[in-house]
């Protein structure tokens, strides 16, 4: 199993959008932090499946994050 960095970001109207830097194309959108989170894992699993199954690489994660206090 590959772990990808998912980023995940509240919006002004509260709900919530998930992508990932490494996985072009791959994002979901929910009501909630918990909601987002499932949206994108189903997403994710989905769209990594595809690609093996139609024998396409799958994207090697190559993003990392950290925090700088400021």
């Amino acid at each position: 199993m590959t772990d990808y960095l998912i980023i995940y970001e509240q919006g002004d109207d509260r709900g919530w959008g998930a992508y990932s830097p490494d996985v072009e194309g791959v994002i979901a959108v929910g009501a909630s932090r918990e909601e987002v989170e499932q949206h994108m894992r189903e997403a994710m699993v989905t769209h990594l499946e595809v690609l093996r199954e139609r024998g396409l690489p799958t994207p090697r994660p190559r993003t990392t994050s950290g925090y700088l206090a400021a």
